[in-house]
């Protein structure tokens, strides 16, 4: 699969109609980064919120502390509410979120370095993947970055179950 560029997934959410808002963990910034560098992205992206604490999770995006407790901030449950409050939060159609681990070491779940889970939520709809990913931090950081563009796209578009 060719990985979609930002241009790509903001042509996507323009031919729609459709807003887009980013609720991001280990990467920190950088999808909204990659959405914020194409000309013209203000038109369909509202903004993100950097979400790196737990407590900022469930403060601002509503992520329910039980799940962050019962499942850890790197899982498909606060994945998905990450995504569903960044919508909510920021008045969007569609939302992308990421929360991971991209080292130095794991978590007390046993989640390895590299595991990344992304959600996308369409219209309340929402769906999630988890990754592996190897390699330093920064590959693992711009991994889910290119992930993430490729479940928004597919979210979008249509295609396919996964990214």
């Amino acid at each position: 699969m060719t990985k979609p560029t930002a241009s790509e997934v903001l042509a996507a959410l323009r031919e729609r109609g459709l807003s887009l808002a980013t609720a991001e963990s280990c990467t920190g910034g950088l999808v909204g980064g990659a959405l914020t560098a194409v000309p013209g992205s203000s038109d369909t992206y509202r903004g993100g919120v950097i979400s790196y604490t737990n407590e900022v999770k469930h403060r601002l995006l509503g992520v329910p502390e039980e799940l962050l407790s019962q499942y850890g901030a790197v899982s498909a449950q606060v994945a998905e509410a990450m995504a569903l409050g960044a919508a909510s939060a920021l008045g969007a159609d569609v939302a992308v979120s990421t929360t991971g681990l991209a080292g130095p070491g794991g978590d007390e779940f046993g989640n390895p370095v590299g595991t990344v889970y992304l959600a996308c939520a369409l219209r309340g709809a929402v769906r999630s993947v988890s990754c592996r990913f190897s390699g330093d931090r920064e590959q693992v950081r711009r991994a889910a970055v290119e992930t993430a563009l490729a479940l928004l796209l597919r979210t979008v578009t249509g295609e396919g179950k996964e990214p």
